[in-house]
């Protein structure tokens, strides 16, 4: 497999550096390991087989078992995540799928998060969902193909 083009962040100066930055802001916010779930949550909703592939690495290297990695797409249905990653995991489906309902961010699923996250948590588990879905568009675009980033 061969990607359409160069990678937009590739092609547009500053772009990967901008991406880069925002995806930091959200790591000194975050433990590693819950945004690793959300970032890969995400990209498997949109397809995205470069982060389904990298994600789990990063993840892997954070600490995180393959017991809960391989149950991420089934979170609701598993026994392994605390409730503070569950209400993570709910509000990264409800802003990756914004188009699918009247009411894409439920009060239930934002008061769940509101209730395990402070302001300046919450704020970055946004960016960190918004960012995800940035790269998971960008890549689903030009078919970047899984393994080519290293995570």
């Amino acid at each position: 497999m061969h990607a359409r083009m160069n990678h937009p962040v590739m092609v547009v100066p500053d772009a990967m550096k901008a991406l880069q930055a925002l995806g930091a802001l959200t790591k000194n916010a975050l433990p590693e390991k819950l945004l690793e779930l959300v970032h890969l949550r995400a990209s498997q909703i949109n397809g995205c087989s470069a982060c389904v592939d990298m994600h789990p690495k990063i993840a892997k290297r954070a600490g995180e078992t393959d017991e809960r990695l391989f149950s991420v797409a089934a979170w609701r249905d598993t026994p392994y995540f605390t409730e503070c990653e569950r209400a993570a995991l709910a509000l990264t489906e409800a802003l990756t799928r914004i188009s699918d309902r009247a009411d894409p961010v439920p009060d239930q699923v934002w008061g769940e998060a509101d209730k395990h996250f402070d302001e300046q948590e919450l704020a970055a588990l946004v960016l960190a969902i918004a960012n995800i879905n940035v790269w998971n568009r960008l890549n689903v675009a030009v078919r970047q193909p899984a393994g080519v980033w290293k995570g």
